[in-house]
């Protein structure tokens, strides 16, 4: 993790401190189980947790990591030089990744509900631009050419669904990863008992894992961080086409440019995307942690160690990002300035021309077939395209309507009304407020 790109709430979620406490947490939740099954003394757990609760010191920890070479070790070490003879009670029967594994499984739920927190922020932020801009008139691409109509609200509206797919994944991950075991070293409960897990793991506000081994099943956390990188690859399609809509040569919408903000260090009249940019790499980052996790998947028998040291890095790393990257989004949309006036002189670039489909179906439906209705019009289409400038149609050439107009085969076919009728664009756009209607009416909580 780093500052740069890590809010202090992550920063704070997986510092050393967070996760101890976390660990005591467990170990007194397992312990007050054991109670209860007169597995150890009453008053065990409230006994350590009255001299170790909110006392934990990781430098000391770490000192005694560097002897012992094993962490929970080191954890349990300290833990007894606070809480004294009580102490001796915790991890009765328990194996390290008992732990290891329930806490984990913690503060993925709790860097998730950040996460979440983040997702909602950004879907708002995407929801008032798509009714605020519901009637922003600007041409559709594909292939990045100008291809039909569209409205910018559309475009708002789609981050906003497809924000909302990634998000009931993302909650769907976080409640497959709420799982923990407290089954001993192989998972049999060799020394314990499913009602001491149960219990225990309950109070944590977690779940058993249904056949453990001395771990967790590793495909739970791929499919959390799945979820993430699938999260990540949203955002990057929404700073995708900011970038596209910032380049100059198409100036439809820019990235808010604050007093004093600098573009270039040597070019003073630069605007970058640069708040773009950084998401779109912080995605790639994001996608790579969702494949270190499915190697994780397989391991040896019960259990190897090989996932631990990817975990170590890609529990923080992943979450903070993802977090960092929702709320960059939610105030990179939000602050957006759309310029509706160059979309609609963008769309005018091609004078009439995106209205080609509806002449071609026109004179499929006076009996035309369909390919030869193609090639009339694209033969049109194209002279039109030759004589194409910076503002439409070069002055002195005809329109595209006047061309089709002019064209004997086409003429005999589609009377001035008929065409009145295919270069009607509120009738092509006529459903685009039920769409985002459609869009903005999926609440997802």
């Amino acid at each position: 993790m780093i500052d740069r790109y890590t809010r202090k709430i992550l920063t704070e979620l997986w510092s050393d401190a967070r996760r101890y406490q976390t660990w005591l947490g467990v170990e007194l939740a397992a312990c007050e189980a054991m109670e209860a099954a007169s597995f150890v003394p009453k008053g065990t757990a409230s006994a350590v947790r009255a001299r170790a609760d909110g006392k934990l010191d990781p430098a000391r920890i770490a000192e005694h990591e560097t002897r012992t070479r094993h962490d929970v070790i080191a954890f349990l070490t300290h833990v007894e030089e606070l809480a004294g003879e009580p102490a001796r009670w915790l991890h009765l029967g328990m194996t390290s990744s008992d732990v290891l594994d329930a806490s984990l499984a913690i503060l993925l739920r709790d860097a998730a509900d950040e996460i979440l927190s983040g997702v909602d922020e950004l879907r708002g932020a995407c929801a008032r631009q798509a009714e605020a801009h519901r009637g922003t008139l600007m041409i559709g691409r594909s292939h990045g050419i100008h291809a039909e109509p569209i409205t910018a609200g559309l475009v708002f509206a789609g981050f906003y669904s497809e924000l909302g797919r990634a998000r009931r994944e993302l909650v769907t991950a976080r409640d497959e990863i709420s799982v923990g075991k407290i089954a001993g070293a192989v998972g049999t409960y060799a020394s314990l008992s499913p009602e001491i897990e149960s219990q225990a793991l309950s109070s944590l506000g977690l779940t058993a894992e249904v056949v453990p081994t001395q771990i967790v099943a590793r495909d739970r956390h791929a499919a959390y961080f799945a979820a993430l990188a699938r999260l990540g690859t949203a955002v990057e399609r929404i700073a995708m086409t900011v970038r596209h809509w910032q380049r100059t040569e198409v100036g439809e919408a820019t990235e808010a440019f604050g007093k004093g903000q600098k573009g270039s260090s040597a070019m003073p009249h630069k605007k970058n995307p640069i708040l773009s940019e950084n998401l779109c790499g912080l995605a790639r980052l994001l996608r790579s942690y969702a494949g270190a996790a499915l190697e994780n998947v397989a391991l040896w028998h019960e259990r190897d160690i090989s996932h631990s040291s990817v975990e170590r890095v890609i529990g923080p790393d992943a979450t903070g990002i993802a977090d960092f990257m929702v709320r960059r989004a939610a105030s990179l949309v939000d602050g957006l300035v759309v310029n509706a006036d160059r979309m609609r002189q963008n769309l005018e670039h091609t004078g009439d021309l995106f209205f080609s489909e509806a002449v071609m179906l026109a004179l499929v439906h006076k009996g035309m077939a369909r390919q030869a209705a193609y090639e009339l019009v694209q033969a049109q289409a194209l002279a039109t395209s030759a004589t194409l400038g910076r503002g439409g149609v070069a002055p002195g050439q005809p329109s595209f309507r006047t061309r089709l107009a002019s064209d004997p085969d086409i003429a005999s076919r589609l009377t001035p009304a008929d065409l009145d009728k295919a270069f009607d664009l509120q009738h092509h756009l006529r459903y685009a407020g039920t769409i985002i209607d459609r869009a903005l009416g999926d609440k997802i909580h």
